[in-house]
């Protein structure tokens, strides 16, 4: 049976980093099975571990330990004596935190997401650290999100219920578009963009245009410039990596070439998007409406629950830009949900279950889970 006991120093407070550590007793036994090498999980701490994943977390790892701590440089202690620790997308991997794991005994790190930009990768190699991840999980979970945040954005879904809720049932602002004939830019053609892009052109009966600097032979729609998708498409929708060339792509600059009234959705990496000036695309009309699924702040909000507490304490993590988000009608935000599904959580699980075996067999590491292989 798991235990619940805290996890953090009591100095930080209480309401944002309070930590439960779920524990099994064969997890204290983690370096004597490390040492003869029974690659079972004893040996691996899961950082971030929330409650919607414990299940096919520990069907995937059962003698793990687990913690809702997020993973920086201050909490890395905890995995002391365990020679693998499993992160989240949000979680502090950086240089700091990659030398605490590495002084505590920890030789790999387990990714259970597709993105590692929060991982310092250069360090992880000096310190001998291999990292690995889960290249995809369920990819059509996120491109079914991003169309489900396109159909609420342009048909008001939202607003409609707000409405309902304080018993208005007029429909004066409530108009929405056929999306049929209209014009969908897909920014980044992966299998997620390729998805979406299939579900509006053979579901929506849309026109499809790509941009992407690695074109794919079955991308089901047109490949054109950057600048022509954003001036042409209706809706324009981001499926990109994080890197120093796509950072802050959506800016003052690039909402100012888009169509009229155009509508953004976002559900790859929040930094691609530089959110105050998405707000004055939405205050001047150029952007009709706007679906984030992440946020370039979301460190500080997302995975956390500020309801119950006190006024000071949520100062601390207050974010007047995601509160100008939130108060707009034309804007939809789900807090990093778009892979959430019971296939993709079975698949990130059982995925990071078989790079830690791979690890721990000494077998060959190769392919797109590996992102640093240190040995």
């Amino acid at each position: 049976m798991s235990t619940v006991a805290s996890a953090l120093p009591a100095s930080r407070p209480r309401a944002r980093h309070r930590a439960r550590a779920y524990s099994s007793a064969r997890a204290r036994a983690a370096t004597s099975r490390a040492a003869v090498g029974e690659p079972d999980g004893s040996d691996v701490f899961v950082f971030s571990a929330h409650r919607y994943e414990l299940p096919t977390l520990r069907a995937a790892l059962p003698n793990a330990s687990f913690s809702d701590a997020r993973l920086d440089a201050s909490t890395a202690k905890l995995a002391a004596g365990c020679a693998a620790v499993c992160a989240f997308v949000d979680d502090d991997v950086g240089a700091e935190t990659i030398d605490a794991l590495a002084d505590a005994g920890a030789r790999l790190v387990l990714m259970r997401c597709a993105g590692f930009d929060n991982v310092d990768t250069t360090r992880a190699r000096e310190r001998g650290m291999t990292v690995m991840r889960v290249p995809a999980y369920d990819p059509l979970s996120i491109s079914e999100h991003a169309a489900a945040m396109m159909m609420s954005l342009n048909r008001h879904l939202s607003e409609s219920r707000d409405r309902l809720r304080v018993g208005n049932f007029t429909l004066d602002g409530l108009v929405g578009t056929s999306l049929r004939g209209k014009t969908v830019g897909v920014v980044g053609t992966g299998k997620i963009g390729r998805g979406f892009a299939k579900i509006c052109g053979d579901g929506f009966q849309m026109r499809v245009l790509g941009y992407d600097k690695f074109q794919k032979d079955d991308f089901p729609g047109e490949y054109v410039e950057l600048d022509e998708l954003l001036a042409t498409s209706d809706v324009i929708s981001l499926h990109l990596p994080l890197t120093p060339e796509t950072r802050g792509m959506i800016n003052k600059n690039s909402i100012g070439k888009l169509k009229h009234g155009a509508i953004l959705i976002n559900t790859s990496r929040g930094a691609l998007v530089e959110a105050r000036a998405a707000i004055d695309g939405l205050v001047s009309g150029r952007l009709g409406a706007l679906g984030l699924d992440v946020y370039e702040n979301e460190n500080r909000l997302f995975f956390k629950d500020f309801s119950g507490m006190d006024t000071k304490d949520r100062m601390l993590a207050w974010d007047e830009t995601m509160a100008i988000l939130g108060s707009m009608p034309q804007v939809l935000v789900t807090p990093h949900t778009a892979f959430l599904t019971k296939e993709a959580l079975t698949e990130i699980a059982n995925t990071t279950r078989n790079n830690y075996v791979a690890f721990r067999s000494g077998a060959s590491l190769e392919g797109d889970a590996v992102v640093v292989n240190a040995r």
